[in-house]
């Protein structure tokens, strides 16, 4: 394990970590809410993970030039648009920010119940990518343009699957974050927490969320889209869904089960990739018995 200094000089920096290494001490988890300012946040470059030109490419895909579909909740299927229904969703999901090859970046993730009322569940490559562990990462629940009404929650351990940590396997591309207590409380004291859930099979209906920050959307509020998802055909053993959602909403969760009367449901996955060649189309790693290792692993930290 290798432990993880915040250096207040150097303000983009990259380390290294181990799974599960991330460990951040009182007064460096601290400084990361400082340094996280409004316009900082606004000005983060949403996340793209490029696996290998022509092949795999997560959220990097043809930019539609028209406006994000407004489409109210209860329209399904819904390719992309704001989240306009309220219910725990709102505060459960977030922003996560955090520094990676010297520059700030984004991604989404989602608080969901645990032992320690502490764990957030996003994207592998949203806490280690191109072999470096993010760093400053902090998770901003029911993120507002820049505001974050619920506080930043600072990460004091980063995990991600086995796969995802030796070799980037799209497959696993899972990751988690438990984050440290912020005015005495913990996490989901406050946001409230989703289900999650494994094994749970393919082809069923699917509620995406994220705060997708590459063109057409700006990160600034939380997207949906809703359909009956399908298992990937071609190069992973993924879930798929039609969606707009752009880079930045990796690590937003997906549910099955989702009530829009109440916001909730049981996350099965999260936002990952898309095929360059194909899109308005989203792919979710399956949450099989990898996925609920390293979520064990999490909740018990």
């Amino acid at each position: 394990m290798r432990r993880h200094r915040t250096v207040a000089a150097v303000l983009l920096s990259v380390g290294a970590l181990l799974t599960g290494a991330l460990t951040a001490t009182t007064a460096q988890a601290a400084e990361q809410p400082a340094f996280w300012t409004a316009e900082r946040m606004r000005s983060a470059v949403p996340l793209d993970l490029e696996v290998t030109p022509g092949a795999l490419t997560a959220l990097k895909r043809v930019a539609d030039s028209s406006t994000p579909t407004t489409i109210a909740p209860t329209a399904f299927p819904q390719p992309g648009g704001p989240w306009t229904g309220g219910g725990a969703v709102v505060k459960t999901s977030g922003r996560v920010f955090f520094t990676f090859q010297g520059r700030t970046a984004s991604c989404s993730g989602n608080a969901v119940t645990s032992q320690n009322q502490s764990t957030v569940i996003t994207a592998g490559h949203c806490v280690k990518y191109q072999g470096a562990w993010h760093t400053n990462w902090v998770f901003v629940p029911a993120y507002d343009n820049g505001n974050a009404p619920y506080g930043q929650w600072t990460a004091t351990k980063t995990l991600t699957t086995p796969q995802w940590e030796a070799s980037e396997d799209i497959n696993y591309d899972v990751g988690a974050a438990v984050v440290a207590p912020l005015n005495g409380r913990t996490l989901t004291s406050v946001t409230g927490a989703q289900g999650i859930q494994f094994n749970g099979g393919y082809n069923k209906p699917m509620y995406a969320f994220g705060f997708p920050a590459a063109s057409p959307y700006d990160g600034s509020k939380l997207i949906h889209c809703a359909g009956n998802s399908s298992k990937d055909f071609l190069l992973s053993q993924d879930h798929s869904l039609g969606c707009n959602m752009t880079g930045g909403s990796s690590g937003g969760p997906w549910f099955s089960g989702f009530s829009e009367a109440t916001g909730t449901g049981l996350q099965v996955s999260v936002n990952s990739f898309g095929y360059t060649f194909l899109p308005n189309r989203m792919f979710g790693p399956y949450f099989g018995n990898d996925a609920k290792a390293l979520y064990d692993r999490a909740q018990a930290s």
